[in-house]
């Protein structure tokens, strides 16, 4: 309110003023006399002033006409004046409004749409770091992998965009197949950027499928420099890509770098079953027993596993069965109530003929867990006791259609694979291996063909048939023990009657 009375009142006196000047200007005498032409023109005062006002409007107006005109003949000549700044910002307002839509249809899902607007945009907008990138997107959405290809290429040129060109590429080359570029391309980018996680983790995969173990290593330790790895989760995958460096230990022809690196595998993450199977086996070909038992029972406190108990039957390989049903209590000791440690002491109770304490050992596992192995091990203690064919064969029909039990599965795309890995073998993922039950029941088993140097020792071990399984063994060995027991009882039927039939002659 105030703010408006004052402006009507500088209003007000403003044109108050100029009345009085315009008055004092009538009043005074004299003028200003031009002549033009042999004319003469005789101007007052305040005609003087008003003239002289029109002439600096003229000479303004004209000022400005010639500046227009000499901007146009710039203009037209290609040099930057206001006329090309002002085109420019209208191209330049259409580029970004192009560019605008073209994201919003590159986020809608509309590839088509996004790359004609990206072709818009870069028709108006002198931006290639932008426009490249939206082509290369919507191309990429669109199915034109070679116009994606195109843009990433142009990408490369700028010191700024070159890392967004070369995962791009490195992207594509993985979509196509071509694991060996896309490794090599993943070491650029790397080297580019090396704190980012994306790229980390996928030269990390590379190497690992190209079995580039030294290679992975490096990576896993940038990324823990970069704080992308917790120190737990490294020291694992370490001990994971050391192990998968030393697979060939057990061969005779296995190198002492090799057995140094499953012992420094098995250090780096002592719970890791085939690490701990691996260092055992190293010591034992140095001849050290000691530590390959301590290996093993740490491992086993850890979680029993039957590639474990496998390894720790190899340290006595030809111990008669009862001398290994006690060594085993060392084992069984520290994870007295594990399903595995019930499985492994029911399988040497029945190969050592004391079927009453391998269904103790047993307990509640055909109850509870009634996998192919248990109901297997049942059959076996039915026909060690004596029981009929019927029985033994109940047990093991229920065996065929019963689930496999633990296994190692991949916990990312749950495929099962009969043997460890550090990489699976479906899904191409690393570390994603562990020891358990699948969702989905198997029929068929294959576990317990890994515990028969635990019941047979080594020589039978040599001589089993590869897909055999070890229950079916005992199966034969019980059978056999059967027929010997039968012919025993034949022969004292025999010897008996003979007696009765010479007490009464």
């Amino acid at each position: 309110m105030l703010w408006s009375l004052l402006k009507i009142l500088v209003f007000v006196a403003l044109v108050a003023l100029l009345a009085f000047g315009a008055g004092i200007l009538m009043e005074t005498a004299g003028g200003v006399q031009i002549t033009v032409a042999g004319t003469e023109y005789t101007l007052g005062a305040l005609q003087s002033v008003l003239a002289l006002g029109l002439l600096v409007l003229g000479v303004w107006i004209f000022l400005k006409l010639l500046t227009l005109l000499i901007a146009t003949l710039k203009f037209l000549n290609g040099d930057e004046t206001a006329m090309s700044r002002y085109f420019d910002k209208g191209r330049e307002r259409k580029g970004y409004q192009a560019l605008s839509d073209g994201m919003m249809a590159l986020a809608s899902g509309e590839g088509r749409l996004a790359l004609t607007k990206a072709s818009k945009a870069a028709r108006y907008l002198d931006n290639p770091e932008l426009t490249d990138l939206l082509t290369a997107q919507a191309a990429e959405m669109a199915g034109d992998t070679h116009k994606a290809a195109e843009a990433y290429k142009r990408l490369l040129s700028n010191q700024t965009t070159r890392f967004v060109g070369v995962r791009g590429i490195m992207k594509q080359k993985l979509s196509e197949g071509d694991r060996d570029t896309a490794l090599q391309l993943a070491e650029k980018a790397l080297a580019l950027r090396p704190k980012h996680e994306e790229v980390q983790d996928t030269l990390l995969q590379l190497q690992a499928q190209a079995e580039d173990w030294a290679g992975a290593r490096k990576t896993l330790s940038t990324k823990l420099k970069s704080g992308m790895l917790p120190r737990d989760v490294f020291k694992r995958r370490d001990a994971v890509l050391a192990l998968s460096a030393s697979r060939g230990v057990i061969d005779e022809e296995a190198t002492v770098a090799q057995r140094e690196q499953a012992i420094e595998a098995n250090r780096l993450s002592p719970d890791l079953v085939p690490a701990a199977a691996m260092a055992a086996r190293a010591y034992l070909a140095q001849g050290k027993k000691r530590n390959a038992v301590k290996v093993l029972k740490k491992a086993w406190e850890a979680q029993p596993h039957p590639d474990l108990a496998h390894v720790f039957a190899e340290v006595e390989p030809e111990e008669t069965p009862a001398l290994r049903v006690k060594r085993f209590d060392q084992l069984a000791r520290l994870k007295p109530q594990d399903d595995e440690t019930r499985l492994v002491m029911a399988e040497l109770h029945i190969v050592a003929e004391d079927f009453p304490e391998a269904r103790r050992a047993l307990g509640d596992l055909v109850e509870r867990a009634p996998d192919a192995r248990v109901l297997t091990l049942m059959a076996a203690i039915e026909k060690g006791e004596g029981a009929d064919n019927a029985v033994t064969q109940a047990w093991l029909a229920r065996a065929l259609t019963a689930p496999r039990g633990p296994q190692w599965l991949c916990s990312n795309c749950n495929h099962i694979h009969a043997d460890w890995a550090p990489v699976c073998e479906h899904c191409t993922s690393f570390d994603t291996l562990s020891w358990q039950r699948p969702e989905t029941p198997e029929v068929a088993s294959a576990t317990g063909v890994h515990m028969l140097p635990l019941i047979t020792g080594a020589a039978a071990a040599s001589n089993a048939a590869s897909g055999a399984v070890v229950v079916q063994d005992i199966v034969d060995v019980e059978e056999i023990n059967a027929s010997a027991e039968a012919d025993k009882a034949d022969d004292s039927a025999g010897s008996e009657k003979g007696g009765d039939a010479q007490a009464k002659a």
